[in-house]
Protein backbone atom coordinates (compact mmCIF):
# COMPACT_ATOMS: atom_id res chain seq x y z
CA UNK A 1 0.00 0.00 0.00
CA UNK A 2 1.11 3.21 -0.58
CA UNK A 3 1.20 6.56 1.06
CA UNK A 4 -1.01 7.94 -1.67
CA UNK A 5 -3.87 5.48 -0.72
CA UNK A 6 -3.68 6.33 3.02
CA UNK A 7 -6.49 8.40 4.39
CA UNK A 8 -6.04 10.51 7.50
CA UNK A 9 -8.93 12.53 9.10
CA UNK A 10 -8.80 16.02 8.57
CA UNK A 11 -8.09 18.40 11.64
CA UNK A 12 -11.44 19.49 11.44
CA UNK A 13 -12.71 16.14 11.76
CA UNK A 14 -10.67 15.03 14.37
CA UNK A 15 -11.89 17.90 16.54
CA UNK A 16 -15.81 16.83 15.72
CA UNK A 17 -15.18 13.56 16.60
CA UNK A 18 -13.64 14.69 20.01
CA UNK A 19 -16.55 17.13 20.83
CA UNK A 20 -19.11 13.95 20.09
CA UNK A 21 -16.99 11.79 21.76
CA UNK A 22 -17.14 14.45 24.85
CA UNK A 23 -20.38 14.63 24.40
CA UNK A 24 -21.53 10.70 24.86
CA UNK A 25 -19.16 10.93 27.84
CA UNK A 26 -20.75 13.40 29.75
CA UNK A 27 -24.27 11.73 29.06
CA UNK A 28 -22.74 8.18 30.73
CA UNK A 29 -20.76 10.73 33.72
CA UNK A 30 -23.91 11.34 35.02
CA UNK A 31 -24.00 13.17 38.25
CA UNK A 32 -19.82 13.20 38.22
CA UNK A 33 -19.50 15.11 34.90
CA UNK A 34 -15.63 15.07 33.01
CA UNK A 35 -13.26 17.97 33.65
CA UNK A 36 -13.30 20.61 31.30
CA UNK A 37 -12.00 24.24 30.91
CA UNK A 38 -14.42 27.28 29.46
CA UNK A 39 -12.19 30.26 28.22
CA UNK A 40 -13.74 33.61 28.02
CA UNK A 41 -12.35 36.54 25.82
CA UNK A 42 -12.88 40.41 27.08
CA UNK A 43 -11.98 42.15 23.15
CA UNK A 44 -12.19 46.06 23.57
CA UNK A 45 -15.27 47.32 21.65
CA UNK A 46 -12.62 49.43 19.40
CA UNK A 47 -10.04 48.94 17.37
CA UNK A 48 -6.90 48.45 19.20
CA UNK A 49 -3.58 46.83 17.95
CA UNK A 50 -4.06 44.71 21.12
CA UNK A 51 -7.93 44.27 21.21
CA UNK A 52 -8.00 41.18 24.10
CA UNK A 53 -8.35 43.05 27.21
CA UNK A 54 -8.71 39.45 29.64
CA UNK A 55 -8.75 36.21 29.49
CA UNK A 56 -10.78 34.12 31.62
CA UNK A 57 -10.76 30.35 32.61
CA UNK A 58 -13.19 28.43 34.55
CA UNK A 59 -12.34 24.82 35.02
CA UNK A 60 -14.89 22.67 36.56
CA UNK A 61 -16.79 19.30 36.07
CA UNK A 62 -19.75 19.18 32.93
CA UNK A 63 -22.08 17.10 33.36
CA UNK A 64 -25.38 16.88 31.69
CA UNK A 65 -28.84 18.40 33.92
CA UNK A 66 -31.31 15.52 33.83
CA UNK A 67 -34.40 15.88 32.62
CA UNK A 68 -36.84 16.07 35.83
CA UNK A 69 -34.50 18.73 37.06
CA UNK A 70 -34.44 20.35 33.58
CA UNK A 71 -37.65 23.12 34.59
CA UNK A 72 -35.92 23.87 37.97
CA UNK A 73 -32.78 24.79 37.02
CA UNK A 74 -34.59 26.93 34.06
CA UNK A 75 -36.77 28.65 36.49
CA UNK A 76 -33.54 29.20 38.86
CA UNK A 77 -31.75 30.57 35.77
CA UNK A 78 -34.71 33.03 34.35
CA UNK A 79 -35.03 34.09 37.60
CA UNK A 80 -31.65 35.75 37.92
CA UNK A 81 -31.32 36.94 34.08
CA UNK A 82 -34.72 36.60 32.23
CA UNK A 83 -34.03 35.50 28.82
CA UNK A 84 -36.30 34.22 25.64
CA UNK A 85 -34.33 31.99 25.03
CA UNK A 86 -34.83 30.03 28.11
CA UNK A 87 -38.45 29.08 26.92
CA UNK A 88 -36.77 27.00 23.80
CA UNK A 89 -34.94 24.68 26.12
CA UNK A 90 -35.77 21.19 26.70
CA UNK A 91 -37.77 19.29 24.15
CA UNK A 92 -35.24 16.78 23.33
CA UNK A 93 -31.98 18.50 24.13
CA UNK A 94 -29.94 18.06 26.60
CA UNK A 95 -28.82 20.86 29.01
CA UNK A 96 -24.83 20.77 29.76
CA UNK A 97 -24.07 22.89 33.24
CA UNK A 98 -20.31 23.97 34.03
CA UNK A 99 -19.62 23.44 37.87
CA UNK A 100 -16.69 25.54 38.11
CA UNK A 101 -13.94 24.57 40.88
CA UNK A 102 -11.35 27.19 39.98
CA UNK A 103 -11.41 30.69 38.09
CA UNK A 104 -8.24 32.37 36.31
CA UNK A 105 -8.16 35.92 34.96
CA UNK A 106 -5.04 37.08 32.88
CA UNK A 107 -4.76 40.53 31.52
CA UNK A 108 -1.44 43.08 30.89
CA UNK A 109 -1.00 42.89 34.68
CA UNK A 110 -0.63 39.34 34.48
CA UNK A 111 -2.72 36.47 35.51
CA UNK A 112 -4.08 35.59 38.98
CA UNK A 113 -6.70 33.28 40.43
CA UNK A 114 -10.09 34.52 41.83
CA UNK A 115 -12.04 32.76 44.83
CA UNK A 116 -15.24 31.23 43.55
CA UNK A 117 -16.90 32.83 46.88
CA UNK A 118 -15.55 36.43 45.75
CA UNK A 119 -16.48 36.12 42.08
CA UNK A 120 -20.02 35.57 43.06
CA UNK A 121 -20.43 38.27 45.64
CA UNK A 122 -18.73 40.35 42.96
CA UNK A 123 -21.15 42.54 41.36
CA UNK A 124 -20.30 43.43 37.51
CA UNK A 125 -19.99 46.63 36.02
CA UNK A 126 -24.10 48.87 36.13
CA UNK A 127 -22.80 49.72 32.49
CA UNK A 128 -21.07 46.99 30.68
CA UNK A 129 -24.50 46.50 28.43
CA UNK A 130 -23.50 50.41 27.15
CA UNK A 131 -20.09 50.71 27.19
CA UNK A 132 -19.51 49.24 23.19
CA UNK A 133 -21.70 51.86 22.09
CA UNK A 134 -20.41 54.88 24.52
CA UNK A 135 -16.75 54.40 23.50
CA UNK A 136 -17.47 54.26 20.04
CA UNK A 137 -19.43 57.59 20.84
CA UNK A 138 -16.54 58.94 22.24
CA UNK A 139 -14.08 57.60 19.74
CA UNK A 140 -16.10 58.72 16.94
CA UNK A 141 -17.54 62.11 18.16
CA UNK A 142 -14.82 63.66 21.40
CA UNK A 143 -11.72 62.03 19.82
CA UNK A 144 -9.68 64.74 22.15
CA UNK A 145 -11.52 63.18 25.12
CA UNK A 146 -10.31 59.55 23.78
CA UNK A 147 -7.02 60.83 23.52
CA UNK A 148 -7.15 61.64 27.07
CA UNK A 149 -8.15 58.16 28.14
CA UNK A 150 -6.25 56.11 25.88
CA UNK A 151 -2.56 55.03 26.18
CA UNK A 152 -1.15 53.98 22.91
CA UNK A 153 1.82 54.70 22.19
CA UNK A 154 4.90 54.06 19.93
CA UNK A 155 6.08 51.27 22.02
CA UNK A 156 2.34 49.68 22.25
CA UNK A 157 -0.99 49.14 23.77
CA UNK A 158 -0.95 49.72 28.16
CA UNK A 159 -4.19 49.26 29.56
CA UNK A 160 -5.08 51.81 32.69
CA UNK A 161 -8.06 51.90 35.05
CA UNK A 162 -8.67 55.03 35.90
CA UNK A 163 -10.51 55.29 39.23
CA UNK A 164 -13.29 57.94 39.80
CA UNK A 165 -13.92 59.53 43.30
CA UNK A 166 -16.34 58.17 44.18
CA UNK A 167 -18.58 54.93 42.99
CA UNK A 168 -20.87 55.54 40.14
CA UNK A 169 -24.31 54.37 39.60
CA UNK A 170 -26.11 55.75 36.99
CA UNK A 171 -26.09 57.56 34.06
CA UNK A 172 -25.96 60.79 35.21
CA UNK A 173 -23.64 60.11 37.87
CA UNK A 174 -21.04 58.46 34.48
CA UNK A 175 -21.49 61.80 33.03
CA UNK A 176 -19.91 63.97 35.68
CA UNK A 177 -16.97 61.43 37.00
CA UNK A 178 -15.95 61.55 33.07
CA UNK A 179 -16.01 65.42 33.34
CA UNK A 180 -14.11 65.50 36.46
CA UNK A 181 -11.43 62.97 35.45
CA UNK A 182 -11.17 64.88 31.89
CA UNK A 183 -10.43 68.17 34.09
CA UNK A 184 -13.87 70.05 33.25
CA UNK A 185 -15.45 70.86 37.10
CA UNK A 186 -17.37 73.81 36.12
CA UNK A 187 -19.51 71.44 34.01
CA UNK A 188 -20.06 69.92 36.88
CA UNK A 189 -21.61 72.85 39.07
CA UNK A 190 -18.72 73.72 40.74
CA UNK A 191 -18.13 77.53 40.69
CA UNK A 192 -15.09 78.86 40.68
CA UNK A 193 -13.40 80.56 43.73
CA UNK A 194 -14.22 84.14 44.58
CA UNK A 195 -10.03 85.58 45.92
Amino acid sequence: MTSAMLSTPTTAERVRSACVGAAAAILAAGAEGIAAVLELTDYAPLPLREPVRSLVWIRGQVHSVPPGALRELLDLIATARPDPALLEVGAGQTLLLLGADSVVVADSTGAEPVRLTELLAAAPDPFRHMESAWLRHLDSDHPEVMARLRVEGADGDHDVRLPFPAPVHDVGGLGRAIRVLMGCPFVNGLRARRL
